[in-house]
């Protein structure tokens, strides 16, 4: 079996056999075009849905093809990991597929719709505090007392070869692109998207779009290291948690620029997409519209592909609606 170990740089062949791995259980998500944002914009965008994926989030495509990935005798005690929400939910519906147990460490802050699914699928939630050095410490209590295997939300090359698989499919289902713009955190689906498309694309630039409030991933590229935030606070919830080294690797290497929002502009550009495309879209998702909004000059003329990572949306919450 291949060596998964944390820093083992996945190739395309892997997303190759990832694609191969968790076709029975995900979606070949649509692309959508908008005439209103593209005039908007003035540039030609290609929304790649994976808020219409299984367990609502990309995720499920690295989490996928890591549960599914797991020997016998390595799946026997399960699996566990720590997350924000996506990839906890989209982690225990990849265990449920395969019938072994999944423990997940949430921040007590995570939105309920979140903490919902995960335990609609089967998963067991241990709550921390919401800062990563919290979480990474109940985490490793939890791993120790379940003895589970690790996967991790984002530095872990099984996840981010099966988040290469979305990018391999926004290629085929478009005639073309200049750029493609995604959301970064922590950098799996960033990581995937460089690995594809730095080998069946590279005339593509890779665009990473962030909040201003959580933009360790934008003074990183331009320090030429990792600068991690502990507890940043932003409405994109998704997107708070920092680089690591694997996907690291893949940001210096192969993005081009990361761009910022404001809460204001990532609220706004959640709003125009409800309102025009009638996509559920997390605040996270929103960012890559914001940034391109924001910086027209940038992508004026160009077909741009655009990820909406996912739609777990609390309800009860949405941002237009708070007081």
């Amino acid at each position: 079996m291949k060596d998964f170990s944390e820093m083992y740089i996945p190739t395309f062949q892997d997303v190759i056999d990832a694609h191969e791995r968790i076709a029975p259980h995900i979606h070949r998500t649509p692309v959508l075009t908008s005439s209103y944002l593209n005039e908007l914009a003035g540039c030609e965008m290609f929304f790649k849905c994976e808020n219409f994926q299984k367990a609502g989030a990309f995720k499920v495509r690295g989490a996928s093809n890591a549960v599914f990935g797991l020997s016998e005798a390595e799946a026997r005690n399960g699996v566990c990991t720590h997350s924000s929400g996506n990839h906890a939910l989209s982690l225990s519906y990849a265990a449920g597929r395969r019938g072994i147990p999944c423990n997940v460490v949430m921040p007590r802050t995570a939105p309920e719709a979140k903490k919902a699914a995960v335990r609609g699928y089967g998963g067991i939630i241990t709550e921390c505090e919401p800062s990563t050095s919290s979480r990474e410490e109940v985490f490793a209590q939890v791993q120790a007392q379940t003895g589970g295997d690790f996967i991790h939300p984002y530095n872990d090359p099984r996840v981010i070869a099966g988040q290469g698989t979305c990018s391999r499919e926004l290629m085929e289902q478009t005639d073309g692109l200049d750029m493609v713009v995604a959301p970064i955190g922590g950098g799996g689906m960033i990581s995937g998207t460089c690995l594809t498309l730095s080998n069946i694309a590279p005339e593509v630039q890779i665009i990473a779009s962030e909040p201003e409030q959580a933009d360790d991933a934008a003074r990183s590229l331009k320090a030429g290291h990792i600068i991690a935030d502990d507890a940043p606070v932003t409405i994109a919830d998704g997107l708070k948690v920092p680089l690591k080294d694997l996907t690291w690797h893949f940001v210096k290497n192969h993005v081009t620029d990361v761009l910022t929002a404001s809460e204001e502009e990532i609220i706004e550009a959640m709003k125009i997409t409800w309102q025009r495309m009638k996509l559920v879209m997390e605040p996270s998702c929103a960012v890559p519209l914001a940034t391109i909004l924001k910086n027209k000059h940038v992508f004026a003329g160009k077909r741009v592909g655009v990820v909406i990572t996912g739609g777990n949306v609390d309800l009860a919450k949405l941002p237009w609606m708070q007081a």
